[in-house]
């Protein structure tokens, strides 16, 4: 392994390999997830609000799929960066145990506990029946969801970025062509409404969870698939899970506070609800180069902490923070300017217009304090002190926000300064995560 590129190479150099096509892959991934809002938009701004309340339903399959995938990425060039091939392979088949088994989870909650989920947060009968129909479909075909990043996260691992680019762009693809074609019934395909949108939401997924399996296949030298070595062990797992957590509670917790922000701001009208379903997917979008930088990150930091590659950690996890929060003040600054443009994008009526342009300037204020938790806690995540990094997520995703935005409820009982909450958190969370990082340095650059 001494010859191996992540290892070898210039951290600038391979920083930009590993994470510029990941970048890119979920640059695509969050533009179909944007583009299905908008094509559902076009039926009802109910249909909107809908699709709205079930994206946190669906980031919680999202949220395990990505930390088992985490998990894997770490341990992975770790053994591979201590010779350990065998355990690599172990990893690797313990992580197609686990992501079946959460996908027949999420299957069964699809089918029977959709509808109380929307029967919770409103008792409007068209958001109802419609978040019923998407929900069922997009967690009872959820398999794709959790095979999508298993191959993507080996390719990936493996320093395969630019294929795992591929893999992922092509779901991707699929989903956008799909979207209006199933959603309006366009040529021989039949009108299916909302129904359409999520079935096209699943099917790439489950396209680019077969592309890339064919990819590793024939492309990742690193790990061979054995039907027979697909298994439970209690002690990989445990290590995956050691390391994938705290994506985990990112991504859960997220989904969880959404809920009940989303129970919170419904009080006020559907409208404001809808507004902030679009924050929540321009925000995904906008985080997009982050996570994608991360997970090219991960790999390299963890391959060069095995090998005790010291000054190569520190010079990674340097640049990307620096890019990471001066793209987020760029991306903010544009975002400050054209509110009304985003808005519109989504079929904005005059109503969401002046709720949504306040609502967007406030919560922007917020990216460039996240890029620093993001960046930050995923270093301390692959470094092995993935305890900094969870404490900073529960914060960061449950313990200040949700109160955050409760007593801003209380104290002004308007919906235009409930948006306020999500800087007061991301501020506070910077500064958190940056005392924890500091710390670990100190740690790990005295060994």
């Amino acid at each position: 392994m001494e010859n191996n590129k992540l290892g070898t190479w210039p951290v600038r150099k391979l920083l930009v390999n590993m994470s510029l096509p990941m970048m890119i892959s979920f640059f695509i991934q969050a533009l179909y997830n944007i583009v299905d809002s908008m094509f559902v938009a076009q039926i009802s701004e109910n249909a909107l609000t809908a699709v709205s309340l079930a994206f946190p339903m669906q980031q919680v399959a999202n949220a395990i799929a990505v930390g088992i995938g985490i998990g894997m990425s770490a341990l992975i060039p770790r053994f591979m960066g201590e010779n350990d091939a065998k355990k690599a392979n172990q990893v690797a088949h313990v992580g197609i145990f686990l992501n079946a088994s959460f996908a027949v989870l999420f299957i069964l909650l699809g089918l029977f506990c959709s509808h109380s989920i929307y029967v919770i947060q409103t008792n409007v009968k068209e958001i109802v029946d419609c978040g019923t129909i998407y929900l069922r479909i997009s967690w009872g075909v959820c398999i794709g969801v959790f095979f999508d990043q298993y191959f993507e996260k080996m390719l990936v691992c493996s320093g395969n970025s630019l294929l795992a680019m591929g893999a992922q762009a092509s779901g991707a693809i699929f989903n956008i062509i799909f979207d209006p074609l199933l959603i309006f019934g366009i040529g021989p395909f039949p009108k299916m409404g909302i129904a359409g949108a999520a079935l096209a939401t699943v099917m790439g997924q489950i396209f680019a969870a077969c592309i890339g399996f064919l990819l590793n296949m024939t492309k990742n030298p690193w790990i061979h698939f054995h039907l027979k070595e697909i298994c439970f062990r209690k002690d990989i797992a445990k290590q995956i899970f050691s390391v994938g957590i705290p994506s985990m509670v990112t991504i859960g917790l997220s989904s969880a506070t959404s809920f009940c922000v989303n129970m919170i701001i419904i009080g006020y009208s559907t409208t404001a609800t809808a507004v902030y379903g679009i924050w929540l997917k321009l925000q995904n979008f906008c985080f997009m180069p982050i996570f994608g930088l991360n997970n090219g990150m991960v790999p390299i930091l963890s391959y060069n902490f095995a090998q005790k590659k010291w000054k190569r950690v520190k010079d990674t996890a340097n640049l990307a923070f620096c890019f990471s929060v001066g793209l987020m003040i760029v991306v903010g600054i544009f975002l400050e300017l054209y509110p009304n443009f985003f808005l519109q994008m989504f079929n904005a009526s005059d109503k969401m217009l002046a709720i949504g342009i306040p609502a967007l300037r406030i919560c922007v204020v917020s990216l460039p304090f996240a890029a620093i938790s993001l960046i930050r806690t995923t270093s301390m995540q692959a470094l092995t002190y993935a305890r900094y990094t969870l404490i900073v997520n529960i914060l960061r995703q449950f313990v200040i926000i949700i109160p955050a935005f409760y007593i801003l409820s209380l104290v002004f009982g308007q919906v235009g300064y409930l948006w306020f909450a999500l800087p007061i958190t991301e501020i506070t969370c910077a500064i958190i995560s940056t005392f924890f990082y500091h710390r670990m340095s100190k740690e790990i650059y005295a060994i």
